[in-house]
């Protein structure tokens, strides 16, 4: 995974890979057939991905719209490290696969959408309460927050570092919240 965020999968070789797990060749080949098998297998990050998420303290908070914008806080908070420590393997392999590997393609589809879809749901909860009667839809809305948060990233690797996007996550969360009728809680007084 570490090797593809880094240096793309065009670029990676076979023998990246196995300096970098400290492999032999023969044991890749024992894994794997060709170095798309090994980008199809990233199923493994999207399995990896979703126990953080699911494991991630914005999923026990009761309130649909918390958890959302708890999701983007939570996005924000593990821009941390190298970028190929932050950025999503998928979206770096659908970036230079999309026409060349279509079952790449497919899979980076199939699992970023999958993410989406979660998202999704607690935008549908949340638009229930709070914006009812919003024409938009909750899978449109889960999959935008995708696309900036998948654009932050490119944006994070043209500007070599994590303050781009950090910026366009906190421009993200300022629209969600203005796309719901939340109410404000009063502070007490004392």
């Amino acid at each position: 995974m570490q090797v593809i965020r880094a240096k793309g999968y065009s670029a990676m070789t076979i023998d990246d890979v196995c300096l970098t797990a400290g492999l032999t060749k023969g044991s890749f080949f024992h894994h794997f057939k060709s170095k798309e098998e090994l980008a199809l297998a990233a199923g493994h990050f999207a399995a990896m991905a979703d126990r953080l998420f699911a494991q991630a303290p914005y999923r026990a908070l009761q309130d649909p719209l918390d958890r959302l914008l708890g999701y983007v806080d939570f996005r924000t908070g593990i821009l941390q490290g190298s970028l190929p420590e932050f950025t999503c393997l998928l979206g770096t392999m659908v970036q230079e696969t999309f026409e060349s590997h279509p079952a790449i393609r497919a899979a980076c589809d199939t699992h970023i959408s999958a993410h989406a879809a979660e998202v999704a749901k607690d935008i549908a909860a949340a638009k229930l309460l709070f914006a009812p009667n919003a024409t938009w839809s909750a899978e449109g809305l889960g999959l935008y927050t995708q696309a900036v948060i998948q654009g932050s990233f490119i944006l994070a690797k043209a500007k070599n570092g994590p303050e781009i996007a950090t910026e366009c996550l906190g421009h993200l969360r300022r629209y969600l919240e203005m796309l719901f009728n939340h109410p404000k809680p009063k502070e007490e007084t004392p």
